[in-house]
């Protein structure tokens, strides 16, 4: 048995019993999470709000909260991940600051890519820390550069087209067939070009240019994207920004070796 702590944080235990609640009953209404934990609605309200911010809830047409990616990413299955943001965080510095954009470092989950690294732009209107977010792979940047190491096979079962499966709560298994050809069409943009542009895919009035780290191998250590508000980053920027980190990943990759 595991003692209680002596000095609990009520609303951490709470938060935590709100992400086990929804891991294990699969949906969650204010009025229900505030009965369980017996606190106001208000308060539960902050709670679940909070989950959302975190990736680990999300909420439907009907304002039921529902599982969230957080839930279906499982941890990294390579080296501690905060080895490599040390290996990087000087290179994404130098981008940064030679670019005045914000730089992020992603590693793939599924078909999910969590970003583990961020060096903001010093602009007033840039693109915000992104550590501990989880999006979709298949918009996201630096999500679409690692999917592009999948053969055809390998993509269809991801993504259930092909005998694959996945939870019926997680969208991202069950792609439209408008969806579905729209990835596989900017994936092959991505392969022809050598880096991913994300624009307004995962949030409206962002976009990103993404590139892949590899090891001298060929393997896919992680993805690296610059981000910048859309109104900034038209796609001539954006094939510009494309082009040097293509260059900078090439000059990267026997760094990389030490973290394979």
């Amino acid at each position: 048995m595991r003692d209680r702590p002596l000095y609990p944080q009520s609303s951490v235990d709470n938060a935590l019993l709100l992400i086990h609640i929804l891991r294990d009953q699969g949906e969650l209404t204010v009025r229900a999470a505030a009965q369980v934990l017996g606190i106001s609605s208000s308060t539960a309200h902050r709670l679940l709000a909070m989950l959302v911010y975190r990736d680990f809830a999300v909420q439907d047409s009907a304002r039921r909260y529902l599982p969230g990616p957080a839930l279906h990413v499982v941890a990294v299955e390579h080296r501690a991940t905060g080895e490599l943001n040390l290996l990087l965080r000087p290179l994404m510095q130098k981008l940064r600051d030679e670019l005045d954009e914000s730089v992020h470092l992603g590693v793939r989950s599924g078909r999910w890519v969590r970003f583990i690294g961020s060096v903001e732009s010093g602009q007033a209107l840039r693109v915000g820390d992104r550590r501990g977010a989880i999006m979709p792979a298949r918009t996201a940047a630096a999500g679409k550069v690692l999917l592009t190491d999948l053969s055809p096979a390998q993509l269809a079962r991801l993504y259930a087209r092909s005998g694959g499966s996945a939870p019926a709560d997680d969208a991202e298994a069950h792609l439209a067939e408008q969806q579905w050809a729209t990835l596989l069409r900017s994936l092959e943009s991505v392969r022809r070009l050598g880096y991913a542009i994300n624009a307004d895919e995962t949030e409206t009035g962002l976009s990103a240019v993404g590139v892949a780290l590899r090891a001298t191998n060929g393997r896919p250590i992680a993805g690296m994207s610059v981000a910048a508000p859309t109104a900034r980053m038209n796609r001539r920027l954006a094939d510009r920004i494309g082009r040097r980190l293509v260059a900078v990943a090439a000059e990267q990759s026997a760094r990389l070796d030490q973290y394979t």
